[in-house]
């Protein structure tokens, strides 16, 4: 179907015409995409590391792309060992469960599981994927009530053991 010179492709399942003859997707994976809207923006990042020092402020934007099926997010750090970012978000057409693609400056591509719900996100990473699995990952922030603020940290694990602190880290909305 082409809208304005733009073609818009649907997956067969869960859709209905609306007036104006544009698809809408209904279902999980259309609800869960609407859910991430409270990401979209610019957002100033904060990392707290526990063996002192705070690195300076890092930049993040959040943008949908592709008609909306994906959430891009792109990290600026200013620190010239830590990487920048690009990762992208996704739905899964039948559950809706999110899954975020990483890639970083330095060449590494990781797969995690995400999940949005009741105001806190969360990201983990517990099997090798593109990239061995040398320790697990999980990073858990909490939205504030106006959406401008999340706070979280990051864990890791080794070995099957406990989750162990990394780096608290908060982005706040810019402007």
């Amino acid at each position: 179907m082409s809208l304005g010179g733009r073609r818009r492709y649907s997956s067969g399942r869960n859709e209905s015409r609306c007036e104006n003859g544009v698809i809408d997707v209904t279902g999980n994976r259309a609800d869960a995409l609407a859910r991430l809207d409270v990401f979209v923006g610019e957002w100033v990042m904060e990392a707290r590391f526990p063996r002192g020092g705070d690195a300076p402020a890092a930049h993040s934007t959040f943008e949908w792309a592709l008609d909306q099926q994906f959430l891009i997010q792109r990290t600026e750090v200013p620190v010239p060992e830590v990487p920048n970012g690009l990762m992208i978000v996704s739905a899964d057409p039948e559950t809706g469960a999110y899954t975020q693609h990483y890639y970083d400056s330095r060449g590494v591509v990781r797969l995690y599981a995400m999940s949005l719900a009741d105001g806190v996100w969360t990201l983990t990473r517990e099997s090798a994927d593109f990239t061995p699995l040398d320790f697990r990952q999980r990073f858990t922030g909490t939205f504030s009530a106006d959406g401008n603020t999340i706070d979280g940290a990051w864990e890791s694990g080794r070995d099957g053991g406990g989750w162990e602190h990394d780096f608290a880290l908060t982005y706040r909305r810019a402007g």
